[in-house]
C-alpha cells in the first residue's frame, strides 16, 4: 500500500512539473517581442534657431513740456492717431517766485527808464523844431527812446511768460504741448492734475506722451552665442506672436549685435529685423514674439527620424531591416538634421525600413 502511494505521489509531482513547463513555454510563445519599424522618407528639412524678443516701433518720441507747472488739459488719449504740431496737453504754470519778482523788477526798471528817455525826448523834439539842436543829435534821443520803449515790451512779455506761460503781444507760447511727430500716441503718462518738470539740460523731464510711427515696426530679440556666428545680416525670419496665437510674420534681419551680454550666465546677442506688417492683423508695440531663423535647408531630401539612430565610435548605425522581424546593424551617413528628422547621404534607399527605437 506505501508502495502505491508514493507511486501515486510522483505521477502527482511529474504531472504538475509538466504542466507549469508547458504553462511557461506557453506564455514564453504570447509575449514574444514584436519590434516596429520606420520607413524612410522623402522630405524638406530646415535648420532653425529661435530668437526671443519682441515687437516695437522703430522711432518712437516722448513729448515733453517747455515749463514747469500743472497738467490743465489734455487733448489726446492711447490709441489716438494725431499729426505734427497737433496740441497735446495745456499746462498751468505756477511761476517760480524769483523769477517772477526779478522779471517785475526788469519791467519796472524798464518803465522808469522809457518814461525818463519820453520826457527827454520830448524836450530835444521842440529843440529841434525851434532849429537849437541839429537833426543828427535829436535822431539819438529819439533812438534811446525807441530802445527804451521795446526794452519796455520785452519785459511786459516776460513777466507774462513767467506768470501764464503765454504773451498776447509778442504770440508767444510756452505752456501748449504739440506733438512733434505724426503718429499714434502709445501713451499718456501724467493725468490732468499732475505737476510736471520742463525739459532743459539738466533735468530729461517729465514725458507727457508717447507717439510712434506703427506702420513702421521692428522685432527687437536675443540670439545665442552658439548661433550667432551663422547669422547673417538679409536671413528672412519667421515671426510667432504670442498674443496672435498662430498668427505668423515676416521680417528680415537688419542687425547683429557686435557686443554680447551675459544673461542668466550665457552670452546673448541683440538682433534686430524690420517687420513685414499684415492688413488682417494689427500689431501693438510690446507684443512678445519668438522668431525662427532658418540656417540651413534642403528640400526633397531622403530622411528617417533621428531618434532611430544609433551612436557608438564616433559612428552611426540603424537596425536595418532585412526580413520580417529580422535585423542587422548598419552603419549610414547622415546630413541636415531639423531635430526631429535627419537626412541620410548613405546607407539605405527609398524602400528601407529600421527599427523604431
Amino acid at each position: 500500500m506505501k508502495k502505491v502511494f508514493k507511486i501515486l505521489v510522483i505521477v502527482i509531482i511529474i504531472g504538475s512539473l509538466g504542466f507549469v513547463g508547458f504553462y511557461v513555454f506557453d506564455k514564453s510563445e504570447d509575449t514574444a517581442e514584436i519590434f516596429e519599424t520606420d520607413s524612410t522618407f522623402v522630405t524638406d528639412i530646415q535648420r532653425k534657431t529661435v530668437a526671443t524678443g519682441s515687437i516695437n516701433p522703430r522711432k518712437e518720441v516722448e513729448i515733453k513740456s517747455q515749463v514747469s507747472g500743472v497738467v490743465n488739459k489734455l487733448f489726446v488719449e492711447a490709441g489716438d492717431k494725431i499729426e505734427a504740431g497737433q496740441l497735446i496737453a495745456k499746462i498751468q504754470i505756477i511761476p517760480n517766485v524769483v523769477a517772477l519778482n526779478n522779471a517785475q523788477a526788469r519791467l519796472k526798471e524798464a518803465t522808469i527808464n522809457f518814461k525818463n528817455s519820453e520826457q527827454e525826448m520830448e524836450r530835444q523834439k521842440k529843440l529841434f523844431v525851434e532849429k537849437v539842436i541839429s537833426q543828427v543829435n535829436y535822431n539819438q534821443f529819439l533812438l534811446t527812446y525807441n530802445l527804451n520803449k521795446q526794452q519796455v515790451d520785452a519785459a511786459e512779455n516776460n513777466l507774462d511768460l513767467i506768470k501764464e506761460g503765454a504773451s498776447k503781444k509778442s504770440g508767444a507760447v510756452s505752456n501748449l504741448v504739440r506733438s512733434t511727430v505724426a503718429g499714434m500716441v502709445l501713451d499718456v503718462p501724467v493725468k490732468e492734475g499732475n505737476f510736471v518738470i520742463e525739459s532743459n539740460t539738466f533735468n530729461d523731464g517729465t514725458t507727457i506722451a508717447s507717439v510712434a510711427d506703427m506702420k513702421e515696426l521692428v522685432f527687437e530679440g536675443n540670439v545665442d552665442e552658439a548661433e550667432v556666428g551663422k547669422l547673417k545680416e538679409g536671413m528672412d525670419l519667421e515671426l510667432v506672436v504670442g498674443a496672435l496665437d498662430t498668427i505668423k510674420f515676416q521680417a528680415k534681419l537688419e542687425y547683429i549685435s557686435p557686443k554680447g551680454v551675459e544673461e542668466e550666465g550665457a552670452i546673448q546677442f541683440e538682433v534686430r529685423a524690420s517687420v513685414e506688417l499684415r492688413a488682417d492683423h494689427f500689431l501693438r508695440a510690446g507684443y512678445s514674439a519668438n522668431a525662427d531663423i532658418v540656417l540651413d535647408e534642403k528640400k526633397g531630401v531622403l530622411a528617417i527620424k533621428e531618434s532611430n539612430l544609433i551612436f557608438e565610435d564616433d559612428k552611426i548605425y540603424v537596425e536595418l531591416q532585412k526580413a520580417d522581424q529580422e535585423f542587422e546593424k548598419t552603419e549610414i551617413e547622415t546630413g541636415l538634421s531639423d531635430g526631429i528628422n535627419i537626412e541620410v547621404l548613405k546607407g539605405l534607399t527609398e524602400e528601407s525600413w529600421v527599427k523604431t527605437l
